[in-house]
């Protein structure tokens, strides 16, 4: 199997690594710096398995043109509003991809690839795999579930092409399922992704922390669940049930059935279990806005508020978090950002756990 991995960056290079390691060749199309690492000094992968580095079965190339030969599968990571600029430069990669797929936090990816590489030629998919660069050539694995990916064909079901990535992602160590409607998991990720990383940001800002330094906090928490609470309301709406496909991260299931006061309650201890196991970590969004970089803030926040003025739907508090991250985003932007001490590598105790908190 051959497959390029389109921005290659920590997560990126996380599943490109693991894919190598089981015989998969791989390209990986990142920036400069991290390209030349990997050329002189393989990947290296820390966190979650240990520390190894990966030096056969991979290449790395700055652009994706370079990527030689024909791909089984392209996956697509760049950043989401990279999007474009991405696939516009990538002509001829697409010419000689089999299979797109995108593991981006959006529900539009699959459009975009469709324009791209042709209505035939994609498949919907899914992550709650993480990954983040620590330095050039050096990525740390640092969250996977026991399902992990979800791959399907966007008019529902499976297909050999579908079936064949499930098998080498697990062989992978990557746990992975064909989904019936992938439509609903990505929605359901989104959802996901929208809570943790809205709460987030607009808890912090830009003081730095992590997720299980705010989660047991009481207020903290109650803001949490009202970001929920209103985000599921449109999740909902839409017709969507919760399944959890990515448990144990995703409890909507029991979220949907419980009271406020219970939900805070479970909130609070999420993060006692997440400090005790020595989790710790930020989504991606939030890194972004404290770097001063743009924020997906509008493929994910911004979907919601979208999806709930044509339903109707009140969203005060989604309003409200979108707002002080749009805030926050154009300061840091001007100011380049905030000076805050790097997260703690995972404890032995995290490192020893199969599973580790996004």
């Amino acid at each position: 199997m051959n497959i390029c991995i389109l921005g290659a960056g920590g997560l990126g290079s996380v599943i490109g690594g693991r894919l190598a390691q089981v015989g998969v060749d791989v390209v990986l199309v990142g920036r400069p710096a991290h390209v030349a690492a990997i050329r002189d000094h393989g990947l290296r992968i820390t966190g979650l398995r240990g520390d190894t580095v990966v030096t056969s079965g991979i290449r790395a190339v700055t652009d994706a043109e370079d990527a030689a030969g024909e791909f089984d599968y392209t996956i697509l990571m760049v950043k989401a509003k990279d999007t474009q600029i991405t696939l516009a430069g990538a002509a001829g990669l697409g010419a000689r991809t089999a299979v797109a797929l995108s593991l981006q936090n959006t529900v539009v990816k699959e459009d975009q690839l469709r324009e791209w590489v042709g209505p035939d030629r994609v498949i919907g998919a899914s992550t709650t795999e993480a990954g983040v660069l620590v330095e050039p050539g050096v990525v740390r694995h640092v969250a996977t579930a026991p399902t992990a990916c979800y791959f399907g064909e966007l008019n529902g079901g499976s297909s050999h092409r579908v079936e064949a990535l499930v098998a080498t992602m697990n062989e992978a160590g990557i746990g992975s399922k064909a989904a019936d409607d992938i439509t609903h998991v990505e929605w359901e990720k989104l959802l996901q992704i929208s809570i943790v990383s809205g709460w987030s940001a607009s808890v912090f800002g830009a003081l730095g922390g992590s997720m299980a330094e705010g989660l047991v906090v009481r207020e903290a928490a109650e803001h949490y669940v009202q970001l929920a609470t209103e985000l599921f309301a449109v999740y909902r709406a839409k017709g969507f049930e919760p399944q959890d496909f990515f448990a144990p991260f995703a409890q909507f299931r029991r979220f949907g059935s419980t009271t406020f006061a219970e939900q805070v309650d479970d909130v609070m201890e999420l993060g006692a279990h997440m400090r005790a196991q020595g989790f710790v970590g930020r989504p991606s969004m939030h890194d972004d806005l404290l770097r001063g970089h743009e924020t997906e803030v509008d493929s994910s926040i911004g979907t919601f508020l979208d999806e709930a003025a044509r339903q109707g739907t009140s969203v005060p508090t989604v309003r409200a978090v979108y707002r002080i991250i749009k805030s926050l985003e154009f300061w840091l932007q001007r100011t380049g950002g905030v000076d805050v001490h790097p997260l703690p590598s995972p404890t032995a105790a995290a490192a020893a756990d199969p599973i580790a908190t996004p």
